[in-house]
């Protein structure tokens, strides 16, 4: 069953530590948490001090997505904060091979991210290295945005190329997931779907995520 992965980029600032206790009272499957460095993309948003002081909070699966310069001069040290999956951009490192390795050498989840103009193929000669690759439908950066519908292509592009090489991968999508739209992302062959305001701005969000998964 696909997972759902409310972002907590949507949620109330003010009471992040009770909103991420939420996200287990409505069934959600992990927390995605959006790490952005105002560099590689231009919104700023949190960082270590905020994913430790959450982490004890609660148990759920820390999905964190670092949308940084340099990510791999940062893996320990999330991982510390207490990231489970940890997610580095394609276009943002300077040895992906390297990073995906350092993730899982320390027992975590190594996801690899494109950009929309990213194509699929660019992720391939790392598919050996990645437990997931993220598949942004929206330009990172900012919440409340259209999903482009051609980046759902990627998604079986991906799906087969693993195939062809015996390899289970997961593949996640991030940006502008609703209900209306869920079903095309799932059919497409996602894992895992992240949404912010559709669960956020939900007033029953229990609702909302059975909504995404179904």
């Amino acid at each position: 069953m696909v997972k759902i992965a409310p972002s907590l980029l949507s949620c109330d600032f003010t009471k992040m530590g009770d909103e991420l206790r939420d996200m287990e009272r409505i069934g959600a499957d992990w927390a995605h948490l959006d790490v952005m460095d105002g560099h590689f993309v231009t919104n700023l948003t949190f960082g270590l001090p905020i994913i430790a002081a959450l982490r004890p909070v609660s148990k759920i699966v820390f999905d964190v997505h670092l949308m940084i310069e340099s990510p791999e001069t940062y893996i320990d040290r999330y991982i510390d904060a207490g990231a489970d999956v940890l997610t580095v951009h394609l276009e943002a490192c300077s040895d992906v091979t390297a990073a995906l390795r350092s993730i899982r050498a320390r027992g975590r989840v190594s996801g690899l991210s494109i950009k929309p103009n990213t194509p699929a193929s660019a992720v391939f000669p790392y598919i050996a290295e990645a437990d997931m690759i993220l598949v942004m439908t929206v330009e990172p950066g900012y919440g409340g945005q259209k999903l482009i519908p051609s980046c759902l292509d990627k998604i079986k592009e991906i799906k087969a190329y693993a195939s062809e090489k015996g390899k289970s991968i997961l593949v996640e999508v991030d940006g502008g997931i609703n209900a209306a739209n869920a079903g095309e992302v799932r059919a497409a062959g996602a894992d895992i779907l992240v949404a912010g305001s559709a669960v956020f701005g939900s007033t029953d969000r229990a609702a909302a995520v059975r909504a995404l998964r179904s």
